[in-house]
């Protein structure tokens, strides 16, 4: 297991009053993937708010740690290892008082086991009432957005949320520079983020191209190495108004992008929350999963594009490579015309 080593969250005041207590040490686990990450950011700020001495770390994926090692509020990112038994063996060693789970799966279940002595505050991931919701179209689910189902999770421990939002800290030495995206775009752009982790949460390439068509402000398309072709399809229709910047940029430089973006059209994925925890506008675009799973853009103004009264929505808690039906009405029989026309009244300052 390796570490992360990060300035401690410095708050003299917040320090003072707590210094008649005991310091505690605290271990926060999320192991994936982008957006779960990036929603448990609350917990942190909220935790180190409560206890402002305490020191906290967070366990997560080697490919995932980027999102949170900048975060002030966090006192040592650990590596989650290959070998399981590795980390169980390391985090034994650091004596925690508190583990904080919000990933709750058979691994962190494992690391329970081995750590019966110390005090686990698990998540509710609610997978039975997903799976009603899936197979059976029966909705069970809370109405109650996950960042503050992940909150409850930290209740008991006197931890209350905020209500300042998600967080994304950026290192400077990931800023974009001035000559990173086209002097066309220096006055302004929309951001699209173009991929997901699975193909049926995804607008198809020809819609994309439809809509980048019909909007009339330059365009900085979003994603990784694998969405750079269908950046380049998307983007050959007019390549002054559309950047294709998918695959050039790291994750933190791609956040750097959404930052200072007009407004951002994204997938239900981790680049919506990257975006929602800087409080952009964003036009959040949903296909084989729904809104009701809780994981909506969080306190930030947004407005949701699905084709409702669809029978076959949800069809998954995540997604697949393509339509189990082979129709794809979900993402298929989306609007263009009605994403364009919200994202021009955004970009103009309407609501």
């Amino acid at each position: 297991m390796k570490f992360l080593n990060f300035k401690k969250f410095n708050n003299q005041s917040a320090e003072s009053s707590a210094a008649a207590t005991t310091e505690l040490k605290f271990l926060i686990i999320r192991f994936s993937s982008i957006g779960d990450i990036v929603l448990t950011t609350p917990v942190i700020r909220c935790l180190r708010k409560k206890y402002p001495t305490a020191t906290i770390h967070y366990l997560t994926k080697k490919k995932f740690s980027d999102i949170v090692q900048s975060n002030p509020y966090l006192d040592k990112i650990i590596l989650l290892e290959d070998d399981l038994g590795r980390s169980i063996a390391e985090v034994k060693e650091q004596n925690y008082d508190h583990i904080i789970d919000l990933h709750h799966n058979l691994r962190t279940l494992r690391i329970k086991n081995s750590l019966r002595e110390t005090p686990f505050h698990s998540f509710h991931k609610l997978n039975i009432k997903k799976w009603i919701y899936v197979n059976f179209k029966i909705n069970l689910l809370p109405h109650k957005h996950i960042v503050d189902r992940y909150m409850a999770t930290v209740e008991k421990l006197g931890v209350v949320n905020d209500g300042l939002g998600l967080d994304y800290f950026i290192p400077e030495n990931d800023r974009l520079k001035k000559d990173d995206i086209p002097f066309s775009h220096s006055q302004g752009y929309v951001a699209i983020a173009i991929g997901a982790a699975h193909n049926t949460k995804k607008l198809p390439v020809e819609k994309l191209k439809e809509l980048v068509e019909k909007i009339q402000y330059p365009i900085i398309l979003l994603g990784g190495k694998e969405d750079f072709l269908n950046g380049e399809k998307i983007a050959e229709s007019d390549a002054v108004k559309i950047y294709n910047s998918c695959g050039k940029f790291s994750l933190n430089e791609s956040a750097d992008i959404v930052s200072n973006a007009k407004l951002v059209i994204s997938h239900d994925t981790g680049m919506m929350h990257i975006a929602a925890a800087f409080k952009k506008n964003i036009l959040s675009v949903w296909g084989n999963t729904v809104p009701s799973f809780g994981m909506v853009p969080y306190q930030t103004m947004y407005e949701i594009f699905q084709v409702n009264k669809l029978w076959c929505r949800p069809c998954s808690k995540t997604g697949f490579e393509k339509c189990p039906l082979g129709h794809f009405r979900c993402m298929k029989n989306q609007s263009m015309n009605a994403i364009a026309e919200r994202t021009h009244s955004f970009v103009k300052g309407g609501t």
